[in-house]
């Protein structure tokens, strides 16, 4: 059965992005069509994502495409719908945002080009997530990464911008590097490079298995911001403009965890040790990613370190799922790929909450700085309570969808560690007790991105003569508020919506999926409790307010009669006993002191930087070292056509010798 709703909405999305390309100097024109033909077609193939996940069948289409092994199959199975879902909710919501936070730059630069990324990003996504044929996937993935590029270098005319996307679009050619062996490979061991065919992966030999799941976890890994492969992901989101980070920070990263988990469904039963690799690795980068979140000052890349926390929390999932599909415990398996699936949706809605609201308070406030924010609750009073409900769902605070998929996380590690004695039963509660610390942590992260950014009085003048925004650019946040309060208060329906991909990961029946997840249908009704509790506290505290006379003297300052923004606490300061007493020494910041001397001392100054360990003193040596060797090579680019020539004719006839030779029987591998 064909998916034509899917079809016809990526067809109706593409020529939005054409449409917004021949718009020409009419920014507005191209805004408003793009972001038109994304909703439309957006929603066609959310409707098509949620037929699959509630029939649980499997739609195809294939087409002549006369490319040498390569074949144009699309497939959405309950899997791939699941990952579909999120993309399509926010490809709307971002593009509605997006017209009214570009408003100001259309005005002396031309949008269409921008828009046809745009537009491009989300029919490529769409296309990675349904591609079943190797050769297609690889060329979708490819100009995933090149959309995505011309997003993120969107104010190309700034050098960090700049620097951002060349290291993002060196991450990506790496991974697709990766990608390439692992396809060529696995198409040689089946003798196709059809989707369909690799289920003969799940005959090959142990060690042969493992290096095609390496392979998929470095290449998707790099994708997704998998612990230490992330170090594109801090620097392209800041980079990008707000919606964009949204989409990539909610969507784009899942397309590696998609990746990685349609080749679990390929290949043999892992390894139990493989599946606690990938969980620790996945607490690692949630550790890592949360305690660098920490000490961030500019919001839109503490939000970025917060994403590396969140993925690091799905692959513990997936690694708990792993465990549990090699000591043959389905119910452990289902709690760690339910929870991981439910980490993604629920990532989806508050990252992309966070990310827009993020960029709403640069808009208003003209900063991406906490320290120079403040005061910003009362003067964006609709954003600012955005922000503090998506905080509350970050840190993983009920009544909202924070904890539903962790929930399931703990309770896998908990019965993985209940089940097995000794060490094989202490790693599990180990990593249950890490992820309870990475929770605390993001509680710190954000009362201090609430209170520092949100409270106080202003720390700038642009943060004094910040300005609500538009409804273009709130609605969308409270759509997805929306639905950040519906997982959390009914999290069962989510789970039923979920249950098929988690059969098709778990390789089990359908009906056997449910009753291990409607455990969170507890969950649900302990929020709604909450919710209810809340809303009394608040009516009675209006109530109280109205009855009690309201005081006109000014609060006691502890002996400051003329207090200032100067005495406030600052990000730095906030989080300097996390930074102290539980941040490893190489991770802490590097401070520059220029302390105030003599009897009449000049201004001093403190200056703070937060660089990320693994980029600085891992990835850029090994590069750069890397570089200076390859320059070595330059040699060869002789610059004349005739060298060129006889290059093209030395490769060509080595060429015609090979095949030569392979005709005559020899055997090159």
């Amino acid at each position: 059965m064909a998916p034509f709703l899917f079809l016809s909405g990526l067809l109706i999305i593409l020529a939005g992005g054409v449409g917004a390309l021949a718009a020409g100097r009419s920014s507005q024109t191209a805004s408003w069509w793009a972001a038109g033909c994304t909703g439309v077609g957006s929603l066609l193939g959310l409707a098509e994502s949620l037929r699959v996940l509630v029939s649980g069948q499997t739609l195809g289409y294939e087409v002549a495409w006369p490319v040498p092994g390569g074949a144009f199959v699309l497939a959405i199975d309950p899997l791939s719908a699941g990952f579909l879902v999120p993309l399509f909710l926010l490809a709307i919501l971002c593009a509605i945002y997006g017209t009214a936070y570009l408003a100001a730059e259309g005005r002396h630069r031309i949008l269409g080009p921008h828009w046809f990324f745009y537009c491009g990003l989300v029919v490529t996504m769409a296309l990675v997530l349904t591609a079943a044929n190797a050769l297609l996937f690889l060329a979708v993935w490819e100009l995933m990464s090149l959309t995505s590029f011309f997003l993120v270098a969107f104010d190309h005319r700034q050098a960090a911008v700049g620097r951002a996307a060349w290291i993002y679009l060196i991450a990506c050619h790496l991974g697709g590097a990766c990608l390439f062996a692992l396809f060529l490979l696995a198409g040689r061991f089946c003798g196709s490079l059809q989707f369909a065919d690799f289920v003969r992966l799940g005959e090959a030999a142990p060690g042969f298995a493992l290096l095609l799941f390496l392979l998929a976890l470095v290449g998707f890994g790099i994708k997704a911001g998998l612990f230490p492969l992330h170090v594109w992901l801090p620097d392209a989101h800041p980079a990008a403009p707000s919606h964009v980070s949204a989409l990539m920070s909610g969507v784009m990263v899942k397309t590696g965890i998609y990746g990685i988990l349609r080749m679990l469904t390929l290949l043999p039963l892992p390894p139990a040790w493989l599946g606690l690799v990938v969980a620790f690795l996945g607490i690692l980068g949630a550790l890592y990613g949360i305690v660098l979140a920490a000490l961030q000052s500019d919001i839109k890349r503490c939000l970025a370190y917060s994403t590396v926390e969140n993925v690091g929390i799905i692959f513990l999932g997936m690694g708990v799922g792993m465990y549990g599909l090699a000591q043959q415990q389905a119910g452990i398996a289902v709690l760690g790929f339910g929870g991981c699936l439910l980490h993604v949706w629920n990532h989806a809605l508050f990252k992309g909450l966070m990310f827009l609201g993020a960029g709403s308070l640069v808009h208003g406030a003209g900063t991406r700085d906490l320290n120079r924010m403040g005061g910003l609750l009362r003067r964006m009073p609709i954003t600012g309570g955005l922000l503090v409900a998506g905080s509350l769902a970050i840190a993983a605070l009920p009544p909202l969808n924070g904890l539903v998929g962790e929930w399931l996380i703990y309770l896998g590690l908990l019965r993985a560690g209940l089940m097995n004695g000794g060490f094989a039963g202490l790693l599990p509660l180990l990593l249950a007790i890490l992820l309870a610390v990475t929770g605390a942590l993001a509680v710190v992260v954000f009362t201090r991105l609430v209170g520092v950014g949100l409270l106080g009085e202003p720390r700038s003048e642009q943060a004094a003569a910040a300005h609500e925004v538009s409804p273009a650019m709130y609605l969308p946040m409270q759509v997805l508020l929306l639905g950040c309060l519906g997982i959390g208060l009914a999290p069962q329906a989510a789970a039923k919506l979920l249950a098929a991909p988690v059969a098709t990961l778990t390789k089990t029946g359908f009906a056997s999926i449910g009753p291990h997840l409607s455990i969170v249908a507890n969950l649900g009704r302990a929020a709604l409790v909450v919710l209810l509790g809340l809303a009394l506290v608040t009516v009675l505290l209006v109530r109280l307010r109205r009855l009690r006379p309201t005081a006109r003297t000014g609060t006691w300052g502890c002996g400051f009669s003329l207090p200032t923004v100067r005495m406030a606490y600052t990000a730095g300061g906030y989080a300097e006993l996390t930074q102290k007493h539980l941040v490893p020494a190489p991770l802490r910041p590097a401070i520059s002191l220029s302390a105030p001397q003599g009897l009449f001392p000049a201004a001093g100054r403190l200056v703070q930087v937060c660089p990320d360990a693994v980029l600085d003193r891992v990835f850029q040596p090994f590069f750069q070292r890397f570089a200076d060797r390859v320059v070595r090579l330059r040699w060869l680019q002789q610059g004349k056509l005739p060298i060129y020539l006889l290059y093209i004719f030395a490769a060509c006839a080595l060429l015609i010798v090979w095949s030569v030779l392979e005709g005559r029987g020899w055997n090159f591998g």
